[in-house]
């Protein structure tokens, strides 16, 4: 762990401090629970993500379910990233590995994401860019679906748990990383709501095959703004501290439903 880590945080924090945080903040037993985290933000976690996992389990014990994304971008289309020079773009396409769930790591979702799509029992939709993770008895329903070209959409992991009344736990970020916001953007209708084009290396008929498709083309500018009107209207946002971090839970459903709304007056 970091200096950086430990100097911000004014006493080491336990699994079971993050676990009574939780519950003091509203995680209730039973619960599904999709999660967005950063470790750095929770201060000096004894046993880090290891730590983290278990407090957040502990939380909704053994009826309940996390679900965290564990989103793949670096598998995504060269052209879509624009990270490397066009004239290397289709030896990329051609050397890009397949998407496996078990072995596939995330990207940019942080430490405790990782760890936990390599936990136990753990489900990872299929989407090779997309994916989400969910660990408890609504796993399966969560993760078996997860469509190629709407990785956002209704059919997605995203609607199951609108659905499963599921809520949303913000750990230390902001609610610009509320992913379940994107599912809002599908429901809205709004100036300049377009498709873009992506494209994977996939097994079709056995074979390796470069698929391009299309996708919603979303967008993360105003979910802050969205989410504190969100919080002003109804009063449905509930915040506190979980060990050094600013927290909020939302209920998604609510969330999802203001959000398509508001989408429509502001974009």
């Amino acid at each position: 762990m970091s200096s950086l880590q430990q100097s911000a945080s004014s006493e080491p924090i336990t699994a079971a401090r993050i676990t009574a945080d939780l519950r003091e903040l509203g995680v209730r037993l039973g619960s599904t629970v999709m999660v967005h985290t950063s470790l750095k933000s929770l201060g000096w976690v004894v046993g880090g993500p290891q730590a983290v996992l278990a407090a957040l389990r502990e939380a909704v014990g053994p009826d309940g379910t996390l679900v965290m994304p564990t989103q793949s971008w670096q598998l995504c289309d060269p052209a879509v990233l624009n990270e490397a020079p066009e004239q290397w773009w289709p030896t990329i396409r051609e050397n890009l590995p397949l998407y496996d769930p078990a072995r596939t790591p995330s990207q940019t979702m942080g430490a405790v994401a990782e760890l936990f799509r390599t936990e136990p029992g753990a489900l990872r939709s299929p989407h090779p860019h997309r994916s989400i993770t969910a660990l408890g008895p609504l796993a399966e329903q969560i993760t078996a679906r997860h469509p190629l070209d709407s990785p956002s959409g209704e059919g997605s992991p995203l609607g199951r748990l609108v659905e499963l009344d599921a809520r949303i736990l913000l750990l230390g970020v902001t609610a610009a990383k509320t992913t379940m916001l994107h599912l809002a953007e599908h429901r809205a209708d709004y100036p300049g709501k377009q498709n873009s084009t992506n494209g994977v290396a996939m097994l079709v008929d056995g074979r390796r095959e470069w698929v391009v498709y299309d996708e919603l083309d979303v967008h993360d500018h105003d979910f802050v703004e969205v989410v504190d009107a969100f919080a002003s209207d109804t009063g449905l946002v509930r915040t506190g501290s979980v060990g050094e971090a600013n927290a909020q839970i939302l209920p998604a459903r609510q969330l999802v439903d203001y959000a398509a709304r508001w989408f429509e007056d502001h974009r």
